[in-house]
């Protein structure tokens, strides 16, 4: 099973059309149909299902893209190391979730950049679930997430604190006095397609099942313009609208019949990982 033919894999499973798949890749199209034959044989697995004009994954299909992609993964993350190791003595791969990094760790990564002339860092920002995994697969060194890892050999540190708030700009607030739960599925929510860890399962709770939300987004910090625009709703962690607030361009929405969790974000990283530690420790 070679990392060609894996690639030729993803690809086709995001194009879902074998002559665009060659053209993408620059190989004649039985080249492809070569390389998925070969998966196949080797998987023992039908991975597509053929129908006119292109293919579909099988469920086989979709269950091996998941490993499909954390195979290049390692094989990109390990090229990486081995160059960065031949002109820095050491590296640091941090995942960070959109929403931690926007709301307070750029100190923590621009002191340890200054400071540690040594070591070359990366930055990958990513969902709490795909960044722990890619922590555990070694992909990454320390993952700043909402979810704390709970595995023998893993350091899971309560790194901030931060307090859930429902905004809007005071162009659009229609909800001055406070807002009930009830109004909340009849306004124009804005819903973040992720998660705050059980801040954000309680964000789900506050809607009817199977809600239908008319804007669906899964970066939190893209909201905040459609926001300060005056288009809609949105919970958000404060610290990551503070400076709209502050301007003046946003305003806190008070909840009259529900308490709002508070929002925890958690460091993790291999139990004895120094340069993760040191990374914690400096800030400007």
């Amino acid at each position: 099973m070679n990392t060609e033919s894996i690639r030729t894999f993803i690809m086709l499973s995001k194009l879902k059309n074998f002559t665009r798949t060659a053209e993408r890749m620059y190989v004649a199209q039985s080249t492809v149909t070569n390389r998925i034959a070969e998966l196949e044989n080797e998987t023992g697995k039908k991975l597509f299902l053929r129908r006119q004009g292109g293919v579909d994954l099988t469920e086989e299909g979709k269950i091996f893209l998941s490993y499909a992609q954390r195979i290049i993964e390692l094989e990109e993350s390990f090229v990486r190391e081995v160059d960065a190791s031949s002109r820095y003595e050491k590296q640091l791969r941090a995942g960070v979730i959109n929403a931690a990094y926007e709301s307070g760790l750029y100190p923590y990564f621009r002191s340890f950049f200054e400071n540690r002339k040594d070591v070359s860092l990366k930055i990958v920002l990513g969902h709490s679930v795909d960044l722990l995994q890619m922590l555990q697969d070694r992909i990454l060194d320390v993952a700043f997430c909402y979810l704390p890892l709970k595995k023998t050999g893993f350091t899971s540190r309560k790194f901030a604190t931060d307090k859930l708030v429902l905004l809007a700009s005071p162009a659009r607030n229609e909800y001055r006095g406070g807002i009930r739960k009830a109004d909340l599925s009849e306004c124009e929510y804005l819903m973040c397609n992720f998660a705050f860890g059980d801040a954000g399962e309680f964000i789900r709770t506050l809607f009817p099942p199977r809600h239908a939300f008319r804007f669906e987004i899964d970066n939190s910090g893209k909201v905040i313009d459609y926001l300060v625009d005056g288009v809609g709703y949105s919970f958000l962690p404060y610290k990551m609208a503070e400076k709209a607030i502050s301007a003046g361009k946003l305003e806190v929405i008070r909840p009259l019949d529900f308490a709002l969790p508070e929002i925890v974000s958690y460091c993790t990283y291999r139990t004895g990982d120094a340069l993760a530690e040191s990374l914690l420790a400096g800030r400007k």
